[in-house]
């Protein structure tokens, strides 16, 4: 049987422990965008006409990251349709329907895939979205072409969701390194 208070089975115990709380503390980089910034969703104005387009373009999105439509429920939902249908602007049989003013979509897999709005008539009026993942992702826009600045508009429906600050990051792994030490202080 070993012996629990020496210090070669708590430096085997400890070693493992902390590697194993270091991957459990390990960053996500996973982060919610609003589509449409601060124009949300809804049908673009006739002097942003591509908002959508430009939107998409500009957001290098990966699995993880997610996409939040906020639009009035009793004015608009949110469908995920087919490139055909996208292209065509049909609305009939969508792969998937979000209609609560506050859809949440999370992006699980590599690929195109093509949203539009569920009411009829806003999608020909360019309320749809394109978005790529994976490999070359949306940055197929030269910068150049995209505003310097977004207009001020108030936000209707809420803030733009920013993304995590640094400084926690670095406070759980200063409390961890802080464990690390009182763990091995523990062991001798």
């Amino acid at each position: 049987m070993p012996n629990l208070t020496s210090p070669r089975f708590n430096l085997n115990f400890l070693v493992p422990l902390l590697v194993t709380l270091v991957q459990i503390n390990a960053k996500v980089q996973c982060y919610q965008y609003k589509v449409g910034d601060l124009d949300s969703w809804g049908i673009p104005t006739s002097t942003n006409n591509q908002v959508y387009d430009k939107w998409s373009k500009y957001h290098n999105l990966t699995i993880g990251d997610s996409l939040l439509f906020l639009y009035p429920p009793s004015q608009d939902s949110v469908i995920q349709v087919t490139a055909e249908s996208y292209k065509s602007c049909n609305l009939k049989d969508p792969i998937l329907y979000m209609n609560n003013g506050n859809s949440l979509f999370n992006i699980t897999s590599e690929g195109d895939m093509y949203f539009t709005s569920g009411e009829a008539g806003h999608c020909q009026k360019n309320q749809k979205l394109h978005i790529t993942v994976g490999v070359g992702g949306n940055n197929a826009i030269a910068s150049n072409s995209l505003p310097e600045y977004a207009p001020s508009y108030p936000t209707v429906f809420g803030n733009i969701p920013m993304s995590p600050s640094s400084s926690s990051c670095i406070t759980s792994k200063f409390y961890l390194v802080i464990i690390g030490f009182f763990l091995c202080a523990l062991s001798l």
